[in-house]
């Protein structure tokens, strides 16, 4: 696949709009692209079971998991006046939330542009000005003026999702990309591409996608998918948050441009070491740039698939600066080692290599 092809599909998947629950059309462009490689099955999650074109059903199962949701908002009340009020879906903080434009699922299925607004600075106080305000003092205006409006000229009520209005570029100039949701949609296109990459190939084992929902919220679709692959092992697929900004030198474990992120501990999984030894000696012996990564908090889907059987698991990730905000960048060149690393890698697992882990 071209660079050019895969920044369409980082492109496509960043800008659909999926937040929690409402993953419709990010899933639609993954059966859109790996329906000829893969034997595609949803369910009314909206997860997706990928099983690679090739797979013979008698070897070890390999789970691929990358989750397909992004974090957002859901309008929760909407006042006399037709702002509505609303509560993060999520891990979000409320500093970066003010002044961005949303767009806001209505009744009818269509995508409305809205803004997160709160107290304009002319009526604040001296002390209000200085004071970040909570989720609860911010609000979103699509520019009605009162409740009904908002309901029937709108068609949005209680319950609509919402999303950060952002169209995904290229830059050249420093290989990467810019937009929102690249947790984890760089994850998804590295779900897709990988298995695309390995349609057909003779492997030892049978490689078995899920594209997960609701994994901001809990891990809900993986903790499902596991369950239905009943996985051997696993590779998650993830875009971690990116620590070159924020951190000192000796502590930056997940920088653009210095190759994909593999993760030893966070506070939901500890990696397989004798998987995760596996994935580091194929990096070396390929000169496949990685950084390893040790994390006080954190979570990702690899949690509930670990703890289904025992299921040896890793976390591959593509580092992302200012995840979990509207605004997101991405490095090319850390997706392509990331998805060269796990090709290479997913072609040497045999069972007998496998049941060293």
């Amino acid at each position: 696949m071209s660079k050019e092809e895969s920044i369409a599909l980082i492109r496509d998947l960043s800008n659909a709009n999926g937040v929690s629950g409402f993953e419709d059309d990010v899933v639609q462009i993954a059966k859109d692209y790996i329906d000829p490689f893969a034997q595609v099955t949803e369910d009314h999650m909206r997860n997706l079971r990928i099983a690679r074109n090739g797979n013979t059903q008698i070897k070890p199962q390999l789970q691929l998991d990358a989750h397909s949701d992004e974090v957002g908002y859901m309008i929760q009340a909407i006042k006399p006046n037709g702002t509505m009020r609303f509560v993060t879906v999520g891990g979000q903080a409320a500093v970066t939330l003010p002044a961005h434009k949303v767009r806001i699922r209505n009744n009818a299925g269509d995508w409305l542009p809205g803004i997160i607004t709160s107290t304009p600075p002319h009526f604040m106080t001296a002390a209000e000005r200085q004071t970040l305000p909570p989720v609860s003092a911010l609000t979103i205006d699509v520019g009605a003026t009162s409740a009904a409006e908002v309901r029937e000229k709108f068609g949005i009520d209680v319950g609509a999702p919402a999303v950060p209005a952002v169209n995904c570029e290229y830059i050249p100039q420093s290989d990467v990309l810019l937009g929102k949701a690249f947790d984890n949609r760089i994850g998804t296109a590295l779900l897709l591409e990988t298995i695309k990459e390995l349609a057909d190939q003779d492997l030892a084992v049978d490689v078995v996608g899920s594209l997960s929902s609701q994994e901001e919220v809990g891990e809900r679709g993986a903790t499902v998918m596991v369950r239905k692959i009943k996985p051997d092992l696993a590779i998650v697929f993830e875009g971690a948050p990116a620590d070159d900004t924020v951190m000192p030198d000796y502590m930056i474990q997940s920088g653009l441009h210095r190759g994909p992120m593999l993760r030893d501990f966070d506070s939901s999984i500890i990696a397989n070491p004798r998987f995760q030894k596996l994935a580091i000696d194929t990096a070396k012996e390929n000169h496949i740039k990685y950084q390893r990564s040790v994390r006080s908090g954190g979570g990702n889907d690899g949690a509930v698939i670990n703890l289904y059987g025992g299921a040896a698991t890793i976390v591959i990730s593509v580092p992302v600066r200012f995840a979990h905000t509207a605004y997101c960048y991405i490095a090319y060149d850390d997706f392509a080692a990331a998805k060269e690393l796990a090709v290479t890698l997913i072609k040497k697992l045999t069972p007998t290599v496998i049941d060293q882990f």
